[in-house]
């Protein structure tokens, strides 16, 4: 089978990084096409290609005539997009490829806020589904917590757990100095941006239970970082048992740290290492080449298109959860730490 053409939609720092080289280490993926804003923005992604891998790829615009995203969009032989653009503009762009039939997997968040994830989901559901709409999560293809999770599920029911991810944004940081995520225009700043990560992991780890209430605060701890850069959350499971979650942006600790504690043992991961211990015995085990992820989920998506068949730990209802998660530590944060219900 010849590989599918594909485009890269967006040209900022995560498709430069990290959605390029995935896309060309995809055997069963053929870059098409790339699309930015501007047309100095896409030839800077498109630059990155070697003279090989150039060849027959497009570059896209709105700067340029006849060349937009709907000229791409009305292109026959491309069959998906990736999309990697600003929270609040990606829904739309989301709608019109679904609209054009292109197969499309788009950056986390879903969306800025659960009420637009759910219209969203709604438009989707409306169409006739030919084409599949996947969210990228990277950390749902992280071989250390596919392990980690399948090795809790052995463990009996979980007693409780904790979750501990902070580190520093500082000015003149990368991701920083993008002008929306700057000045954001959305709940939680970089807690909505980074923060769903964790929360996927989380839910990940917790497979087995349900999520039904959560308790926060919130603060925001550097004057960079609006509107609130730091939560320390109580999430109850549906078992009873209960677990903390701590997210800082604004903090000077550091480092990240997922543990579970269960009937049978506990399990705990930091990035690229889990260590399991049963009856007292500690057994680790590291995973060195996991790199971020995206590589592994860009090529979990072209099996699906090969196969005509959507990854589910792509699928946007996972997405919403994280951000329904996420979104009631908010509510929470910003109601002085009122419990909010859940049914995840």
């Amino acid at each position: 089978m010849s590989p599918i053409p594909i485009a890269i939609i967006g040209s900022g720092i995560f498709a430069k990084e990290e959605h390029l080289p995935a896309v060309l280490a995809a055997p069963s993926l053929r870059l098409a096409a790339v699309y930015s804003r501007s047309l100095a923005s896409a030839k800077a992604l498109a630059s990155d290609l070697s003279s090989t891998q150039s060849e027959g790829v497009e570059v896209y615009s709105e700067d340029q005539e006849g060349r937009g995203f709907d000229a791409l969009l009305a292109r026959e032989d491309i069959k998906g997009v990736i999309i990697a653009l600003p929270i609040l503009t990606q829904p739309s762009y989301i709608r019109r490829a679904l609209t054009a039939g292109k197969h499309v997997l788009a950056e986390k968040p879903i969306a800025k806020d659960v009420a637009t994830a759910v219209s969203l989901l709604e438009f989707y559901n409306s169409t006739d589904k030919k084409a599949t709409f996947s969210i990228a999560e990277n950390f749902r293809f992280l071989a250390s917590f596919i392990y980690a999770s399948e090795t809790i599920a052995t463990l009996g029911r979980a007693l409780n757990f904790r979750v501990r991810v902070d580190h520093l944004v500082q000015p003149g940081g990368k991701y920083f100095e993008t002008a929306w995520r700057k000045v954001p225009e959305y709940q939680g700043g970089f807690l909505l941006d980074g923060g769903v990560h964790f929360l996927a992991a989380t839910r990940l780890l917790l497979a087995k239970e349900q999520i039904v209430r959560t308790s926060a605060f919130t603060v925001q701890l550097q004057e960079h970082l609006p509107p609130v850069d730091t939560l320390h959350a109580v999430v109850k499971l549906g078992s009873g048992s209960s677990g903390t979650v701590e997210i800082s942006f604004g903090t000077t600790f550091t480092g990240s740290e997922y543990a579970v504690a269960c009937e049978k043992g506990t399990v705990s991961v930091s990035r690229g290492k889990v260590v399991v211990t049963r009856e007292g015995k500690e057994d680790v085990k590291e995973f060195p080449e996991e790199g971020s992820g995206v590589k592994q989920e860009v090529a979990a998506w072209a099996e699906g298109l090969v196969k005509g068949e959507a990854n589910q730990r792509q699928a946007p209802e996972e997405a919403l959860k994280d951000l329904q998660l996420l979104e009631a530590m908010l509510t929470s944060g910003d109601n002085g730490g009122s419990a909010v219900e859940l049914k995840l």
